[in-house]
């Protein structure tokens, strides 16, 4: 309890803070991390579906796999952490929420100004245009095109061997560079260039507060580390603010 305490005070002392979400958080919703989709998806590997050239060599089933993801995400719901960061944005003077996720899960609680840095499965791109277009509530064909110009869609995330948005990652190191604490939340910070935001962050200065299941490699470098499951330390955290 010292410790939440200890990691409220600083908040508060902060005013402007900047918050990083990753995978874990919204595992608490029941959507499993990337890289724990029980090891295979219809006898493949899910990370090898998440790329340029996985797509270039077999849209129809990269897209099998997007839409049973976006059906998953569909049927979840934002869990307390979730909820949770929506008050802090009301208690404190600046809140920044940066997030690996593509499950738009902030949003449906209530965050606003999410910086998504992987994009999400509810954008799609056009691979001829290059026009983004949102499907939230639709149902897309199993080889969905653009009724702009007739070309064919793909998901609208950053799939691996491709640079993220240049846009929200600079907004995010601006937000970060200007922080007065990083709260990092449920992320494994070994996906980069995500990651290295905390080092940002220290650069600058700034307190770095850790919520996490399992140490991570960045652990032994923050200034406090909070051991648990964001959904019950993030409404903690919100009550005593």
């Amino acid at each position: 309890m010292n410790e939440l305490k200890n990691a409220a005070r600083l908040m508060a002392q902060a005013s402007q803070v900047a918050v990083l979400t990753g995978a874990g958080i919204s595992a608490e919703s029941g959507i499993p991390t990337f890289r724990g989709l029980g090891g295979l998806w219809n006898g493949r590997d899910p990370m090898s579906l998440a790329t340029p050239q996985a797509f270039a060599a077999n849209p129809e089933l990269v897209w099998e796999f997007y839409n049973w993801r976006r059906e998953l995400v569909t049927r979840a719901e934002p869990n307390p952490g979730h909820r949770a960061l929506t008050k802090f944005a009301s208690n404190l003077t600046s809140l920044t929420l940066v997030t690996q996720n593509v499950d738009r899960l902030h949003q449906r609680a209530g965050s606003r100004d999410v910086l998504e840095l992987h994009g999400n499965l509810f954008d799609v791109r056009c691979t001829g245009c290059a026009q983004t277009f949102d499907s939230v509530g639709k149902t897309l064909a199993p080889l969905p095109h653009c009724e702009a110009c007739g070309q064919l869609l793909r998901p609208g995330v950053v799939w691996f061997g491709e640079t993220l948005p240049p846009d929200v990652w600079e907004a995010a190191e601006t937000a970060v560079r200007h922080t007065r604490l990083l709260l990092v939340v449920g992320t494994s910070a070994v996906v980069y260039p995500a990651a290295g935001l905390v080092a940002t962050a220290q650069g600058a200065g700034s307190t770095v507060i850790e919520i996490n299941l399992e140490p991570t490699p960045i652990s032994d470098e923050v200034d406090l580390v909070l051991q648990g499951k964001a959904a019950e330390i993030l409404p903690l955290l919100a009550d005593l603010l």
